[in-house]
This record gives structure tokens, sequence and C-alpha cells, in this order.
């Protein structure tokens, strides 16, 4: 079993930053591919980014590429997530999630693989 802990959410103008935070204890956290997805009012949870569990490899949405960026320390048991020019769309409750079967080098943006989730952390991006 893993816990994860997300931090860093909060409200911040269009065009802003944010980097969220997700603290994991438990099993050894290199175990874990992990990931962030996001869910907005009235939607479904949808796939945001995941990297793998060396951190050398990593995999985004298509329509997030270049604005957000996905890290992990696992000296600290930590994955991060980089968010820059933040639109009102970015709002949703964004949460980590640790996927405990993939391969060493392997991600993937399939929620179902990901058995860990965090309680999640409110992005608000005003207009």
């Amino acid at each position: 079993q893993v816990q994860l802990v997300e931090s860093g959410g909060g409200l911040v103008q269009a065009g802003g930053s944010l980097r969220l935070s997700c603290a994991a204890s438990g099993r050894t956290f290199n175990s874990y591919a992990m990931g962030w997805f996001r869910q907005a009012p009235g939607k479904e949870r949808e796939f945001v980014a995941a990297v793998s569990r060396s951190g050398g490899r990593t995999l985004y949405t298509d329509s997030l590429k270049g604005r957000f960026t996905i890290s992990r320390d696992n000296a600290k048991n930590t994955v991060y997530l980089q968010m820059n020019s933040l639109k009102p769309e970015d709002t949703a409750v964004y949460y980590c999630a640790a996927d405990p079967r993939i391969s060493v080098v392997g991600v993937t943006s399939a929620l179902a693989e990901y058995d860990y989730w965090g309680q999640g952390t409110q992005v608000t991006v005003s207009s």
C-alpha cells in the first residue's frame, strides 16, 4: 500500500503558474509509476501526465504538452506537476495516482491501471 497526499493547489489568475506536489508514504516509492489526473465539475476524470519509476520517461495528454511538466524525486518520495500559462479551463481537482504493476520503464494514461489515489487538490484559474 501507498498513501498519497497532494498539495500546492489554489487560486491563480490566467497566465499564472502553480506547482503541485504529491508526497507518498508506505511501500518503496520507486516501485510505482506515477500519474496526475484532473476532474472538472460535471466532467469525467481525465489523464494529465505520467512518469515512469525512474523518472526517465514521461507521457502527457496532447493538449497540455508544453505547458505542464511532470517530474519526480525518488529520494523525497514526491512527484510534481509544474503548470504554466494556466487557463480557466484548467480549473479542476487534481489527483495524483500510483501504478504498482507497470514495467520499470513504462508509463500509461489508463486510469484503471492506477490502484492508489490521493484526495485531490483544487486548482482554480480565474480569467
